[in-house]
């Protein structure tokens, strides 16, 4: 089972731009789909963006599209998620998952689908 770690959280003003990380080890990282969900406080956690384990399919939350981008490195056994033109709406704990899948295509976009999670990454949008 791999264990995850985010980086890259921090503090921008709206209409700014930061990248997340996703680092794995352990397990099998290139056979894991993987995905970004997010809590804001008093919220519950939703799905952000999936990417299946060959990086051939991606889904992103209506939310983000045109300003989020998932990736994935296999050979580095890490996802990011660049995020830009940041609104104070996007203010959360950003949490990567990872979850072993039989198919190169396979994503998911609901929480209770993901083995392993991180503990997560701080994301503050000023206005």
């Amino acid at each position: 089972q791999v264990q995850l770690v985010e980086s890259g959280g921090g503090l921008v003003q709206a209409g700014g731009s930061l990248r997340l990380s996703c680092a794995a080890s352990g397990g099998t990282f290139s056979r894991c789909a993987m995905g970004w969900f997010r809590q804001a406080p008093g919220k519950e956690r939703e799905f952000v963006a999936a990417i299946s384990w060959s990086g051939s399919n991606t889904q992103y939350v209506d939310s983000v599209k045109g300003r989020f981008t998932i990736s994935r490195d296999n050979s580095k056994n890490s996802m990011y998620l660049q995020m830009s033109n940041l609104i104070p709406e996007d203010t959360a704990v950003y949490y990567c998952a990872a979850k072993p899948a039989g198919g190169s295509s396979w994503i998911f976009v609901q929480d209770r689908s993901y083995n392993t999670w991180g503990q997560g990454t701080q994301v503050t949008v000023s206005s």
